[in-house]
């Protein structure tokens, strides 16, 4: 077979002879291959149309084949070098696992498992949409401290809600509304390395900006924490939260542009409960035998303070995701919790910036999945293991009784979360289980009244040798094309171009898995025509309640619908992978009013 050699330009912008034609290429090469063409001209590489050409569509996997590529292709190219090593190995100073900080070396289930305090209200103030009503009021500032991660490390310096990581949980029912004043008084330069180059990149922004965002609650537009409605320290925000919705989990965290993944991993998020009769009137596990479980990963330096990984460019310091080996719940590093022989409802938060959490116990026991992001499902479901992606939830069951006297770790593989310390009898016995839960009515097809495709893309910049990642191939700041009408039915096709999972979330609707379908995606990046391989596959029973999150697999179309019901205004959906959601993936909506006749 012929082989045609023509003069390329390599992905470190460095001449040589090398050319392919006549082979079959994997589709992870192909990019790279776009790559070695003339140079383009001015910005086009980043107009919509560039953007939409397989040439400069990557991910991880590309990217390290960059690395090795680039040496290759041109020898001696400094960047070429500094841009293998910033992918193989982040600019880090983690201490050696034989370090007394290092998480491998600390004692494991010597501090008592601590619960965040249920906030109360600090009075009451007027209802801003009925006259003569009073709501109740809270107030909640964001402040810098210190706090203890485990009984041999010193206090580290960290991020938080009302003085503790996580914050205080906030209990609502439903239909009662509340007000709470977001106060900033966090300190004017951050302790985490921002990157001026993201979205936000506006060099006079200061540095440090902050707004909450109530993640699954349906909320008026301008209380949601549309990202660009941030304010500085010694700033602050009333926000008002209808709570007219189902009782669920919720959770509230920071969503200040291009910089919410720092404030987040400094510790700015805590539960948002919204409790209901129908729930209540259940009889589930409550009081001391319900547990709020917020995970998350975080790496430490030497000294047990937070570490957050840089590129190793001091302008441009981003990291397309962040693992850390040191693993929190409710902000200690391998707690314990003492339980009774019973049932247990175990509220769980998988809050880390991109780790996905795979739970079990250490022994192998069955527990109930009893709810997800947006409430209960129609009947416990039995696992052995769950996955949770980030900002993913799950209302969960155990029953302790099968191992009384035992001790039991919950895990995520390899990694040992916390224990389980079982009495050997109980103080109380046993209530009855509900069979079933809540009816959970599904969404026909039928009633949409449109089905949009969009796509979830990664690129390289040819010049700055960066990730970009993108929601339908546009930035955040281009021109909103999705507007649903209030209270209309819209099914939404995610498809997954990159080679990540994403965990996909839609401010103020509630949505349900259709199903999921893997796709040709060499065909698409050539075509444009979407070519759907084999049968779509139905939702798990754990995914079949109301879901705000979900996870939108590689190379797999991922059908949603929802009913965007609540409030006409301009909201946003965006990766929860907290790097991917700060680098451009994450676009606007705009709930329209419906036209009157």
């Amino acid at each position: 077979m012929a082989r045609d050699l023509t003069r390329v330009t390599d992905v470190s912008g460095c001449a040589g002879e090398y050319g392919f034609s006549g082979w079959k290429v994997p589709r992870y090469f192909r990019p790279f291959l776009g790559h070695f063409g003339a140079e383009p001209q001015g910005n086009a590489w980043f107009e919509p149309e560039a953007l939409l050409s397989s040439r400069n569509v990557i991910g991880r996997r590309q990217l390290l084949i960059a690395a090795l590529l680039a040496p290759w292709a041109c020898k001696g190219g400094t960047r070429s070098r500094e841009l293998s090593r910033r992918i193989r190995h982040p600019h880090t100073s983690l201490p050696p696992r034989a370090s007394p900080s290092h998480p491998a070396s600390l004692a494991r289930f010597v501090d008592e498992l601590p619960i965040p305090q249920v906030l109360m209200p600090d009075g009451t103030r007027p209802d801003p949409l009925v006259a003569g009503a009073e709501l109740p009021f809270y107030r909640i500032a964001m402040r810098q401290t210190e706090v203890s991660l485990h009984r041999d490390l010193p206090p580290t310096r960290v991020w938080s809600y009302a003085g503790s990581v996580p914050g205080p949980t906030i209990e609502a029912r439903s239909g009662q509304a509340i007000l709470i004043e977001w106060r900033n008084e966090l300190p004017e330069k951050h302790f985490l390395p921002v990157d001026r180059t993201l979205c936000g990149k506006d060099q006079n922004l200061p540095e440090v900006r902050a707004v909450v965002h109530v993640h699954g609650a349906r909320t008026p537009a301008q209380s949601d924490g549309y990202p660009s409605d941030w304010y500085s320290p010694g700033h602050s925000f009333i926000s008002h939260y209808p709570n007219h919705q189902d009782a669920a989990t919720l959770w509230y965290h920071d969503h200040a542009l291009g910089i919410s993944r720092l404030n987040q991993y400094a510790g700015l998020f805590g539960l948002f409960l919204i409790r209901d009769e129908a729930e209540a009137a259940l009889d589930l596990p409550q009081g001391i035998h319900e547990v709020p479980l917020l995970l998350c990963d975080r790496q430490l330096d030497e000294r047990g303070q937070l570490l957050y990984p840089t590129s190793g460019f001091p302008d441009a310091p981003w990291v397309p995701e962040v693992y850390g080996d040191a693993h929190l719940v409710n902000g200690k590093l391998f707690p314990f919790h003492e339980v009774e022989p019973c049932r247990y409802r175990l509220r769980l938060l998988n809050a880390s910036n991109s780790r996905f959490y795979y739970l079990s116990l250490s022994g192998g026991q069955r527990f109930y999945v009893i709810g997800s992001d947006q409430g209960l499902l129609t009947e416990p479901v039995a696992v052995t293991s769950l996955t949770l992606a980030p900002a993913e939830r799950a209302d969960v069951v155990v029953d302790f009784s099968e191992i009384a006297g035992e001790k039991v770790v919950l895990q995520s593989q390899a990694f040992e979360l916390m224990q389980f310390r079982v009495a050997a009898k109980a103080r109380a016995k046993r209530g009855s289980w509900p069979k079933k839960l809540r009816p959970v009515t599904r969404l026909s097809p039928s009633l949409s009244v449109k089905t949009r495709t969009l796509t979830l893309n990664e690129y390289l910049d040819p010049k700055t040798k960066m990730k970009l990642m993108l929601l339908n191939a546009a930035r955040f700041v281009q021109p909103v094309t999705e507007k649903p009408v209030l209270d209309s039915v819209e099914i939404w096709s995610l498809v997954n171009l990159t080679e990540d999972t994403h965990p996909i979330h839609l401010h103020l609707v509630r949505f349900q898995l259709l199903d999921r379908q893997k796709f040709d995606a060499d065909e698409y990046l050539t075509s444009g025509k979407l070519h759907l391989q084999g049968p779509p596959l139905l939702p798990k029973p754990e995914e079949a309640g109301w879901k705000d999150t979900i996870r939108a697999e590689t190379g797999t179309v991922t059908r949603i619908i929802a009913r965007f019901e609540g409030y006409a205004g301009r909201y946003v959906w965006h990766c929860h992978v907290l790097e991917h959601g700060d680098n451009e993936m994450m676009r606007p909506f705009e709930v329209t009013a419906r036209r009157k006749t």
